[in-house]
């Protein structure tokens, strides 16, 4: 398919799977991302309960039919990007693509969803690791754009971000000075009102919580048959995985998968693509 002009936004001429947004000489491409990250739902361990209620609102918007924006919050290396990166693994012959797209690029968030409504795909536009300080723009925009503007999100189009921090700013006690008593009701200060109305024009909240050590072992013990280990050889590095988890100072997917990648490689196993 030509090439295509959205509201300045330019629809590539390959297309694929998943899509990256930048700005090329002054003006925002759709760029095709050659070797999407593949994982699969079953490679997510522990995370059952998040798991579920992303993948009901996922199918939902697939079949047409009502479904929310997502925020995903929680500890880090929990599987809050996976589970979006396994989405597209999952509904991709559905019709399923996902726009990555940057913080400070969220300002083009409005061309880049003009572009994205006149095609027949259905979009999730991904932004990870989403937190904003006072005062940036990409703040203001993503509001408007999530429920306060004229303009109407398109119906081919959801937002799923991933933060760390469940208001996406940063809360300080000060704050909380100016709340007011009236009766048995507290009401916010403005200033903790303004931080909490970003993050609830999200119509659907997921948490994810520090693993335990049971957990921990569990996706390790995952990743190692996923390289070829045994059940004896998966038994014995239990102590080496513990140790690992020790020294990064976390109980996490990402660091369960950072030791099977390292204990494959020292007993010879294959390399994996996820």
């Amino acid at each position: 398919m030509g090439a295509k002009q959205g509201a300045g936004v330019r629809w590539p001429d390959e297309e694929g799977l998943a899509y990256w947004y930048r700005r090329v000489g002054g003006r925002g491409v759709l760029q095709p991302v050659r070797r999407p990250h593949r994982l699969r739902l079953d490679d997510l361990k522990d995370i059952e309960p998040q798991k579920a209620r992303v993948v009901r609102n996922t199918e939902q918007f697939l079949a047409g039919r009502p479904a929310n924006n997502v925020l995903l919050t929680g500890a880090r290396g929990t599987g809050k990007s996976s589970l979006v990166k396994a989405l597209l693994t999952e509904y991709a012959d559905r019709g399923l693509r996902l726009v990555e797209m940057e913080k400070a690029d969220l300002v083009d968030l409005p061309d880049v969803l003009a572009c994205l409504e006149t095609r027949p795909e259905r979009f999730i536009v991904f932004v990870d690791d989403l937190s904003f300080e006072e005062g940036e723009p990409a703040y203001k925009m993503l509001k408007s754009v999530l429920d306060g503007s004229v303009w109407a999100q398109p119906d081919n189009v959801l937002l799923y971000a991933t933060s760390n921090r469940r208001h996406l700013m940063p809360e300080f006690f000060h704050e909380n000075e100016g709340a007011r008593h009236v009766g048995e009701e507290v009401h916010p200060a403005e200033a903790v009102e303004e931080k909490i109305s970003l993050s609830e024009r999200f119509g659907l909240w997921v948490s994810f919580y520090p693993f335990s050590q049971e957990e921990y072992l569990t996706i390790v013990a995952h990743w190692l048959r996923s390289f070829g280990a045994g059940e004896v050889e998966i038994e014995a590095a239990r102590p080496e995985a513990l140790q690992w988890a020790i020294e990064r100072g976390s109980r996490s997917g990402r660091v369960a998968w950072q030791f099977a990648r390292d204990w494959a490689g020292r007993h010879g196993l294959p390399r994996q693509d996820a």
